[in-house]
């Protein structure tokens, strides 16, 4: 169950409604933990609004997801879909990938009247992409959207192998290990996520403290 929600949440949707109402289970508190993880792993990006539909609800206090007794209310709530703020690429591994995106984050920033945030994301963006090109050497997936008052980006590739960052300066003779420096030292958040298939390596663009107060909010 973790991995099927964790694949559908690595697409970045804006929300994802889940219908366990069928669903049986010995332990209750063990199915409310693994819902909680997903929450977790999850809560800055792709920072969809989540909800649980079952008129059971009771079992499922604590999991940290939002709780409707039925699919028609979880929908009204969450009201119409804003899919002009959300931005799927798919690329492959070349040299010019890179390039594309910085082309679409400015075009999309400049949309969404976050202009400041354009060139700090096309910093981002650059490096992730080619970590990807570089390393993972396989198809990917940049995804880019609004997130609260901040943009996020994103890379999905097919590669398990997760970035690694010391959190010390890189030093001088080294042959590499900047890109994901320079990444935290732009970003105001950023992690990975492992995928059954690959890994998310994703951004926040922005105010961190006010992007957490927002998602939380």
């Amino acid at each position: 169950m973790r991995d099927v929600l964790l694949d559908v949440l690595a697409g970045q949707p804006e929300a994802v409604v889940v219908d366990v109402g069928g669903l049986e289970f010995g332990e209750p508190a063990v199915a409310a933990g693994v819902m909680r993880d997903v929450r977790r792993e999850t809560t800055f990006w792709p920072a969809a609004q989540l909800t649980l539909c079952d008129a059971r609800g009771g079992r499922w206090r604590g999991s940290g997801w939002a709780l409707q007794p039925d699919c028609g209310r979880a929908f009204d709530e969450l009201g119409e879909p804003r899919s002009d703020r959300r931005i799927a690429l798919d690329l492959e591994p070349e040299v010019s990938a890179a390039r594309r995106c910085r082309e679409v984050i400015t075009a999309a920033c400049a949309r969404w009247e976050r202009d400041e945030l354009a060139e700090p994301a096309c910093i981002v963006v650059t490096e992730l992409v080619n970590n990807a090109v570089a390393h993972a050497k396989t198809s990917m997936v940049v995804l880019i959207a609004t997130v609260g008052d901040g943009v996020s980006v994103a890379v999905r590739d097919r590669s398990t192998v997760t970035p690694s960052y010391p959190g010390t300066p890189v030093a001088p003779t080294a042959a590499g290990g900047r890109g994901m420096l320079l990444i935290d030292a732009t970003a105001g958040r950023w992690g990975s996520l492992p995928l059954a298939d690959g890994k998310v390596v994703w951004a926040l663009l922005g105010d961190a403290g006010s992007i957490s107060g927002q998602l939380r909010g």
